[in-house]
C-alpha cells in the first residue's frame, strides 16, 4: 500500500528524515502542539505563553534603533499587542495596512511598552469569509529544507487513514502485561492520539509529554535502544575469548615493588576483572572512578595477567599527550619485569612507528599504547587478548569494536576494559553503556585532602595575578593556567595560550613560566612534562590538553581561565591534575561577567563539591545527556520522543522488560529495533 502525492524528489526529502515506508512516517512524532482550536482574546495573554490571536491592524511602521524593525499594532477590542518583525520586505510593510484583519500565532513576551509577539505565523483574513477554526491541536514535526508542515500533516493524514482501516499493519510489540501494569492504550490508539490529538485533550500534558498515549510510545523507543544494546553484549558473548588464567609471578612482583597501598575498592575492582578474564567469554568491563581514583594501576595489572598468559595488550587513549604519559609510567613500572612497551601514535617518526609495527607482528607478548592510529590498515596483532581503552566518552562505540574486531584471531575476541574518570550519571549507564559490566572505584587514595575552589571576575584578573606570584614564591607550590576558548579549534587554543604565556611572563619576574600546547612536538612537550615534574617550572601555562593524564604531586593551584565556557565534567576533570600531593590545593575559576545562569550554576557547583558523581548527575541535569556523552560517543542516536532525563524513572522498569523479551519473545526483537532505528540501528555491523 503506498500514499499519493509522493514524487522523486519528495521521496527524496523523506528520505534525508528516515521516512521510506508508511510505518516510518507514523513513528516520525510531533516534537510539540499548536493550539488552533479558539482565538484568545487580547485582553486575556500573558507573557512566557502561545497564543492564536486576531485583531485589526491599528499602525503600522518602521522604527529605527539599535535593530531596524517593523512593528505592526493590532487590537480586538479587549486588548492590544504589537506585532514585531526584524527580517521584512516593502511588501510586506505595504500588506499589513491599517485596517486590514490578520490572524496569527506565537510566543507572547514583554516588550518594552506593551505585549509582544515576535515574528508570528500570520495571514490576513476577510471578515465576510472568515477562515474556520482547527478542529484539533495542529501537530509540529521535524522537518528538512524543502518539507513544510502543511505537507507533512497532509502525509500523515493519509497515514492515519491508512492504520484506522486496517490495524494489522501495525503489530502491538509490548507485552500484554506491562500495557495493562501501566494502564497504556494500544498502539493504533496511541499514534492516533499523538497525531491527531482532540481539541478535550490536556494541552498541558501533551507539551509536558507525560499523556498516557505518549509514554506508550516513550517506553516502546526506549526499549528499542536498550535491547539494541543487549543484543550486541549478547553477539559479543557468543563469541569464544582466550582464557587468561590468574597471575602466579608478574603480578606479585609488581605489587611487592608498589610505593603505595591499594584501596580496598581498587582491590575489589581488580578481583573482578581477573575473575572476568579468567573465563572463555570476553570481559566487556567500564570502569569508572573519580580523578586520581587510581584506575591506571588496575590497568597495569589486568595487562600483568595478560601478558604472563603470552597474549598482547592494546591501550587507547584519545590525545597523543595522554598516550605519552601511558608510555612513560608503564614503560616505568614494567622495565624490571622485562615487558616490552611500545607507543604508537600518527605523529611518531616512521622509523619509530615501523619498529613498533613489526614487534606487534611477531611478538607475542607485548604492551602497545597508542591512539587512533591503531585502527590502521597497515596495524597486524599477532595475538591480541586484552584492548583498554581509556576516556571512553572520547571514542564512539563503533570505534571500540572495531578495534576488538582487529584483534580476533582463531575466531576468539580479545577482552575489553574501559575506563574514564568521567564519572557517568546512573541514567546513562543504563542507556549508553547497557552493554557492558560495571565497576566503580569510589575510593580515593588515603590523605587525599579536598581541593578549595573560588571564582572570580575577569576584572579582577591583575590582583589573581599577584595572589599567584605570592603563593608560588612564598608556598613554593606549582601551578597549572589553563586557556579555553568557546571556538574547539586546537590552533586557535594554542595562540591564546601562547599570547596568555608571553602576558604572564612579562608580569611574574622570578617565576619560571612554562607552555604546553597540542601543537607541540612530542619531545618538546616530553622536556616541558619533565621540567615541570622535576620542579625547574613553576607556572605552566597549557590548553586542555592536559585535562587527562599529567600527574605532577607538586601542582598544588590551578587558574582556569573562562572557566564558564566549560561543561562540568571537563572543569572536574582540569581540577584533578591538583590534590595529588601532600599539600593543600586551590582551584581558581575565572569567568567573564556577566555570567548567564546555566554558567552561574556550572561555577557554583564546582565551588562547593569535589565529588565526581554529583557534578556527572548536575551535568546531565544541566546539559542533558547529548551534550554529555558528547558527538563522538555512538551510544545513542538523536531520540524522537523519550528525553533520558525526564523519562530516566522508566528505566529499571524497561530493562526487566529487555531482559524477558530477549529470553522469552526472541522474534519480537528485532522488529521493535528495526521499528524505532530503522536503518541507523547501531552496531548492525557487529
Amino acid at each position: 500500500m503506498s500514499l499519493t502525492g509522493i514524487g522523486p524528489r519528495l521521496q527524496e526529502r523523506l528520505d534525508n528524515i528516515g521516512i521510506h515506508k508508511i510505518q516510518d512516517l507514523l513513528f516520525h512524532l510531533p516534537y510539540r502542539y499548536v493550539d488552533r482550536t479558539r482565538l484568545i482574546p487580547l485582553g486575556e495573554l500573558k507573557a512566557g505563553t502561545d497564543a492564536y490571536v486576531q485583531g485589526e491592524i491599528e499602525l503600522t511602521q518602521v522604527r529605527y534603533g539599535r535593530r531596524r524593525s517593523l512593528l505592526c499594532r493590532i487590537s480586538d477590542g479587549t486588548g492590544a499587542i504589537i506585532l514585531r518583525f526584524f527580517y521584512f520586505s516593502k511588501s510586506q510593510q505595504n500588506n499589513l495596512k491599517r485596517g486590514q484583519y490578520i490572524r496569527c500565532y506565537g510566543k507572547v513576551r514583554k516588550g518594552s511598552s506593551s505585549l509582544e509577539i515576535v515574528h508570528p505565523e500570520y495571514r490576513l483574513v476577510d471578515l465576510d469569509n472568515e477562515i474556520e477554526l482547527e478542529k484539533q491541536l495542529t501537530a509540529v514535526y521535524p522537518s528538512t529544507d524543502g518539507l513544510q508542515q502543511p505537507r507533512i500533516r497532509k502525509l500523515m493524514e493519509q497515514a492515519l487513514d491508512v492504520l484506522k482501516n486496517n490495524k494489522k499493519n501495525i503489530t502491538e510489540l509490548l507485552p500484554e502485561e506491562i500495557l495493562s501494569q501501566e494502564n497504556l492504550p494500544t498502539l493504533t490508539d496511541a499514534l492516533e492520539y499523538v497525531h491527531r490529538a482532540p481539541t478535550t485533550a490536556n494541552i498541558d500534558s501533551l507539551i509536558a509529554e507525560n499523556h498516557p498515549a505518549q509514554k506508550r510510545l516513550i517506553i516502546e523507543e526506549l526499549l528499542a535502544h536498550q535491547l539494541t544494546l543487549l543484543k550486541l553484549r549478547e553477539e559479543i558473548r557468543k563469541e569464544e575469548s582466550p582464557i587468561i588464567r590468574k597471575s602466579k609471578d608478574l603480578i606479585p612482583k609488581f605489587l611487592e615493588n608498589l610505593n603505595f597501598e591499594l584501596t580496598n575498592a581498587q582491590k575489589k575492582a581488580c578481583q573482578t576483572i581477573f575473575s572476568d578474564l579468567n573465563k572463555n567469554s570476553a570481559m566487556l568491563r567500564l570502569l569508572q572512578g573519580d580523578v586520581g581514583s587510581g584506575k591506571t594501576v588496575i590497568a597495569a595489572l589486568a595487562a600483568l595477567q595478560t601478558i604472563e598468559n603470552n597474549y598482547q595488550v592494546a591501550i587507547m587513549v584519545p590525545t597523543e599527550i595522554l598516550a605519552e604519559q601511558h608510555y612513560k609510567n608503564f614503560s616505568n613500572w614494567f622495565e624490571y619485569l622485562n615487558i616490552d612497551v611500545v607507543l604508537l601514535t600518527g605523529k611518531l617518526k616512521k622509523s619509530s612507528k615501523d619498529s613498533a609495527l613489526e614487534k606487534l607482528k611477531d611478538k607475542k607478548s607485548i604492551v602497545v599504547v597508542g591512539t587512533h592510529a591503531l585502527f590502521q590498515d597497515n596495524v597486524i596483532f599477532s595475538k591480541l587478548g586484552l584492548v583498554i581503552i581509556d576516556e571512553q566518552h572520547r571514542f564512539g562505540v563503533h570505534q571500540r569494536l572495531a578495534l576488538i574486531e582487529k584483534g580476533k584471531m582463531y575466531d576468539k575476541y580479545p577482552h575489553q576494559l574501559i575506563m574514564t574518570a568521567t564519572p557517568i550519571p546512573r541514567t546513562l549507564t543504563m542507556t549508553a553503556y547497557a552493554d557492558l559490566d560495571h565497576s566503580i572505584i569510589d575510593e580515593l587514595p588515603p590523605g587525599r585532602i579536598p581541593i578549595n575552589t573560588t571564582s572570580h571576575s575577569n576584572k579582577k584578573r591583575e590582583e589573581i595575578i599577584l595572589s599567584i606570584k605570592k603563593r608560588i614564591l612564598n608556598m613554593e607550590c606549582q601551578a597549572y593556567w589553563v586557556c579555553t576558548l568557546i571556538d574547539e579549534s586546537e590552533s586557535l587554543q594554542c595562540e591564546t595560550a601562547i599570547a596568555t604565556a608571553e602576558q604572564l611572563k612579562q608580569k611574574l619576574d622570578k617565576i619560571n613560566v612554562g607552555l604546553i600546547h597540542g601543537r607541540m612536538k612530542p619531545n618538546e612537550k616530553e622536556k616541558i612534562m619533565r621540567d615541570f615534574k622535576e620542579k625547574e617550572i613553576d607556572l605552566l601555562v597549557a590548553t586542555t590538553v592536559i585535562e587527562v593524564g599529567l600527574d605532577v604531586p607538586n601542582a598544588s593551584l590551578m587558574i582556569i581561565d573562562n572557566a564558564e565556557r566549560l561543561g562540568l565534567s571537563q572543569l572536574h576533570q582540569l581540577r584533578g591534575r591538583i590534590g595529588r600531593g601532600n599539600e593543600e590545593s586551590h582551584c581558581m575559576l575565572i569567568y567573564q561577567s556577566p555570567l548567564n545562569d546555566l554558567a552561574k550554576e556550572r561555577v557554583e557547583t564546582m565551588r562547593v563539591t569535589n565529588d565526581g558523581f554529583l557534578i556527572a548527575e548536575k551535568d546531565l541535569e544541566l546539559r542533558g545527556p547529548g551534550e554529555v556523552l558528547g558527538t563522538r560517543q555512538a551510544g545513542i542516536p538523536e531520540l524522537r520522543i523519550a528525553n533520558l532525563k525526564r523519562d530516566s524513572y522508566l528505566l529499571t522498569k524497561i530493562q526487566k522488560i529487555a531482559i524477558k523479551l530477549i529470553k522469552d519473545e526472541p522474534e519480537k526483537v528485532k522488529l521493535i529495533i528495526e521499528r524505532w532505528l530503522g536503518k541507523k540501528q547501531e552496531y548492525s555491523n557487529v
